[in-house]
């Protein structure tokens, strides 16, 4: 059985991981695919509470997609621990799957960071993250969808 979100998901017809073309839908199109919870944060860039995500502090092996339009976002040996309350990445998986944009909201100077196809907003990027590339791909849970690798690797 699929986890709800992923339910929700497979049944609109925009949701591909393999598809790249960038998606141009109405907001009121948005409001009536994705879950409210989803849409608040991938329409209208709110952001879920600390140490609640699914995915803060998760640690299995595969792949990290858009929950909104499920392009390819993150593998998991790009995730980090760092203990700031939500999934941090410290590289996306290619120089398309990620854009951003320049965020005053709220009165602080950040860098919003958003899908590549479908542009959802995701989470923000900071440069506090570890090495090789010194930043932190700050991302909401509710705006990831997972999915296993079919065979871990060996360690």
């Amino acid at each position: 059985m699929l986890p709800l979100q992923a339910q929700n998901n497979a049944k609109h017809k925009y949701y591909s991981h393999t598809d790249e073309k960038k998606l141009h839908l109405s907001d009121a199109e948005w409001k009536s695919i994705l879950p409210e919870d989803l849409y608040l944060v991938s329409r209208k860039a709110q952001t879920e509470a600390a140490f609640t995500g699914k995915y803060w502090n998760y640690t299995g092996e595969g792949t990290y997609y858009c929950a909104a339009c499920g392009y390819t976002l993150f593998r998991s040996d790009a995730k980090f621990a760092s203990s700031c309350g939500w999934p941090s990445f410290f590289e996306q998986e290619n120089k398309k799957s990620i854009v951003f944009k320049d965020d005053k909201s709220h009165g602080m100077d950040r860098v919003e960071a958003l899908c590549g196809r479908c542009g959802g907003h995701l989470g923000h990027l900071f440069d506090d993250g570890p090495e090789p590339t010194g930043k932190r791909y700050c991302m909401n849970s509710v705006s990831l969808d997972f999915e296993p690798d079919m065979k871990p690797k060996k360690k």
